[in-house]
């Protein structure tokens, strides 16, 4: 990698970071949901989804913490929207379902969730999302292999 390509990289990554932190504040401000939120009541909305998931299955899908993900569940109970309940092959597991409560909430925010969408790609035609969704894919996969990566060394050396 060139100095050139790695000013490049430096400067794509601190973007990212920055989108990242805009989006945050913007659906807080904007929507009344913090990121997480909006993702798990997004998940928790889909087709296949209405009898609930497992708490593992959900941290895997949204790629986020337990710790973090337990906290917005609690939130989000207290709140009526999600509710835990036993799974029905493991008792010691839960799922974690979209109370009808929490789905009256989530089609009601459904015009500002859209006009979101609308203003923050503004200056995105349809080819131009395709193309952003691509590469975005394309980061997470190369992202997450890093990890993979890191794994297979550790492996090895405790071999």
């Amino acid at each position: 990698m060139t100095q050139d390509d790695k000013s490049v990289a430096n400067r794509l990554f601190f973007r990212i970071f920055q989108a990242s932190n805009i989006l945050q504040k913007q659906t807080v401000s904007t929507v009344g949901l913090t990121t997480v939120q909006w993702a798990v009541l997004g998940a928790l909305s889909r087709s296949g989804f209405e009898q609930g998931i497992a708490f593992n299955d959900l941290t895997e899908y949204l790629i986020v913490s337990r710790q973090s993900l337990d906290g917005v569940l609690k939130r989000l109970e207290r709140e009526g929207h999600v509710v835990r309940v036993p799974h029905p092959d493991d008792g010691r597991a839960r799922l974690i379902l979209l109370t009808p409560e929490g789905r009256a909430y989530w089609q009601s925010l459904q015009p500002r969730i859209h006009d979101f969408y609308a203003q923050g790609l503004e200056s995105f035609g349809f080819d131009d999302m395709v193309s952003l969704l691509h590469y975005i894919n394309k980061l997470q996969k190369d992202l997450a292999s890093i990890h993979q990566a890191k794994d297979e060394i550790i492996s090895d050396l405790n071999e």
